[in-house]
């Protein structure tokens, strides 16, 4: 195809530019005069023989969107095909405006077509970009074009804003101007969304092939129960290095309800020899124990002689700030014996601490393990004087610690006296530590203090807890000596009751007489421990209110009423009264309350009745 020069108005710019647009876009370059301007370019590639092939993935040419450089703007120049001529647009003119980019984009919309445009055209034009799949050309100058890859979308829209002229004709029907735009198809979101679907797919089976490569094993499966595995069984729990496996498979077999009456005798003796491994576990754990024992105290002992070398050192740095040596170093050499002293100082502080700190730890352990041996039994006494015991201990301890702590005091001042035109830092150091040992001395002094005081408390609670004893064991005296005297009384209550029964005249006068001989005797046999140590049956208040209440609700009934009636109306008032407590205080008030049996058979009832005003006539 050739064309007149004098026909083109717009002067064509640098060839080399020219000719890389065209390569990039896969068409051959050529010339105003038709001619091509790489003789060595390869149709079958599209591209120029020697250069390296371009990226359809680089920015611009495929899904990746082009960079927009300022430096380096894009340069459209003439197009030539064999059957049309495109014209670049204006470059002061803004670029086409185009929709948003739908997914999967693979289809174009090419509009301003000429009138006589034909398929071959569109084809000739557009596939240089790359494979078309299809055309649907219409009648009103547009067609949408479907190509075979995404990237070649973007060639085509390179196109955009170009004017079209079909040889060399100047028809308003064979000229038209070119507008490209991304076109939303549903063949390209189909396709699009099965190979979205696919990575889908992909990337959940390498998740599920990560996980089950990071997924623990499981656990090994339980075998069932059976006469043979139970035999193997007893004999892996007997056995020390199989005895964590095979308790996990009884537990197994015992949740599952694998046990009956045919089997429970073999479950009872692997059962029997799980608990024989309580033993040899205690006796792990006390080896266990005495290990760590011996550990702590190898390091309490390294420790100990770690600090000793530490107090060499110090000493040693001692020794060498006295004015007989420190006058014979050098400034320098001054400076830095005065450095270290302080770092070994602070060291040493710090070790002490720590062996004070484990030493602290023991005696609050040793302490606890005291309280926790205390016995809660009648044994207070020994308790009390191992308690003292302790405290003086501690006391003797705490004195010692502060006659050190006034030694350290006296060598200080000593030293402080002796070096007195040495440097003001020392001074300062020797101040502090004074002060420091001082804070030290109050605070022993205040605890000491304090431990006297608790001595003084324990040994008043000693002897309070001695007293309680003495009273504790009169009481109890006086309450046996009284039992006795309530039961002599009772058996004498029988027999007058006995001797009424008879009916006879005489009996009746003869048991009043013996009823106030007994009673003279019982006043009598009464008030001989009650000198010694006066003792009444209602011991408290409450028991009073509860005599006068019941009295009061026996009155109402003439006839009697049980326990069960009595302590229901009762627990009406309090409901913590308990029914043997208050039989227990009806039965010690004989000659107030008494006690008779109602009913024949299986109605048979005991019923309590007031007596109170035939009681004060015999007492």
């Amino acid at each position: 195809m050739t064309m007149d020069s004098n026909s083109i108005t717009m002067p064509m710019s640098d060839p080399n530019a020219w000719a890389t647009a065209m390569n990039n876009l896969g068409m051959p370059p050529m010339g105003l005069t038709g001619q091509p301007l790489m003789p060595d370019f390869d149709p079958s590639l599209g591209m120029m023989a020697g250069i390296t092939p371009i990226n359809p993935m680089m920015p611009g040419l495929g899904m990746v969107p082009a960079p927009l450089s300022q430096d380096l703007p894009v340069v459209k120049e003439i197009i030539h095909c064999k059957s049309c001529t495109l014209f670049p647009p204006n470059p002061n003119l803004p670029p086409p405006a185009t929709r948003d980019r739908p997914p999967g984009c693979k289809t174009v919309f090419v509009g301003g077509l000429p009138e006589n445009a034909t398929e071959q055209l569109i084809m000739e034009v557009f596939g240089q970009c790359g494979d078309i799949t299809a055309i649907r050309k219409s009648k009103k100058n547009f067609c949408h074009i479907r190509f075979a890859e995404e990237f070649t979308v973007d060639k085509a829209l390179f196109l955009s804003g170009y004017r079209v002229r079909l040889g060399s004709s100047t028809d308003k029907k064979d000229t038209g101007r070119l507008h490209v735009d991304f076109a939303q198809a549903r063949d390209d979101l189909y396709e699009w969304e099965c190979r979205q679907r696919m990575l889908a797919r992909e990337e959940r089976h390498r998740r599920k092939m990560e996980e089950d490569r990071l997924r623990p094993p499981s656990p090994p499966p339980i075998v069932h129960y059976s006469e043979h595995e139970c035999g193997q069984l007893g004999d892996k729990i007997k056995d020390d290095g199989k005895f964590p496996e095979a308790v996990r498979v009884l537990l197994t077999w015992l949740e599952r309800g694998e046990v009956n009456r045919r089997n429970a005798n073999n479950f009872y003796s692997m059962i029997q020899s799980s608990n024989s491994h309580i033993r040899r576990l205690m006796s792990e754990k006390s080896q266990h124990e005495k290990d760590m024992e011996e550990a702590k105290e190898k390091f309490k002992t390294a420790l100990a002689g770690i600090l000793a070398q530490f107090e060499q050192i110090v000493s040693v740095f001692q020794a060498a700030s006295k004015q007989k040596a420190w006058d014979h170093f050098s400034k320098a050499q001054r400076k830095n014996l005065d450095m270290w002293r302080k770092q070994a100082e602070e060291i040493r502080n710090m070790h002490n601490e720590q062996l004070m700190g484990i030493r602290r730890e023991e005696e609050m352990e040793m302490s606890d393990d005291d309280m926790e041996d205390v016995p809660d039994t009648k044994d207070s006494e020994d308790s009390g004087v191992s308690q003292a015991e302790a405290l003086r201990e501690e006391n003797d301890s705490l004195r010692c610690q502060l006659d050190a702590y006034r030694n350290e005091m006296e060598l200080l001042r000593q030293e402080q006296g002796k070096n007195q035109p040495m440097r003001s830092e020392e001074d300062n150091t020797h101040s502090q530590q004074l002060s420091f040992l001082q804070q030290a001395l109050q605070g022993m002094q205040k605890q000491l203090l304090k431990m006297r005081e608790e001595l003084k408390q324990r040994e008043a609670e000693l002897e309070k807890s001695l007293d309680d004893k003495l009273q504790l064991k009169n009481q109890v005296q006086t309450l046996k000596e009284g039992l006795h005297n309530l039961q002599s009384s009772r058996l004498v209550q029988l027999e007058m009751s006995k001797q009424d029964d008879s009916g006879s005249e005489e009996s009746p006068n003869q048991s009043s007489e013996a009823k106030g001989s007994t009673g003279m005797s019982c006043s009598q046999e009464k008030e001989g421990p009650t000198e010694k140590s006066p003792q009444s049956p209602v011991h408290s208040e409450r028991e009073a209110l509860l005599v006068g209440i019941i009295s009061t609700f026996l009155h109402v009934h003439p006839f009697g009423a049980s326990i069960e009636y009595i302590c229901s109306y009762l627990q009406r008032l309090d409901t913590k009264i308990n029914p043997s407590e208050v039989e227990a205080l009806l039965s010690r008030l004989p000659c107030t309350f008494r006690q008779e049996l109602t009913g024949v058979g299986a109605s048979l009832e005991k019923r309590w009745n007031f007596c109170g005003f035939q009681g004060i006539k015999s007492t």
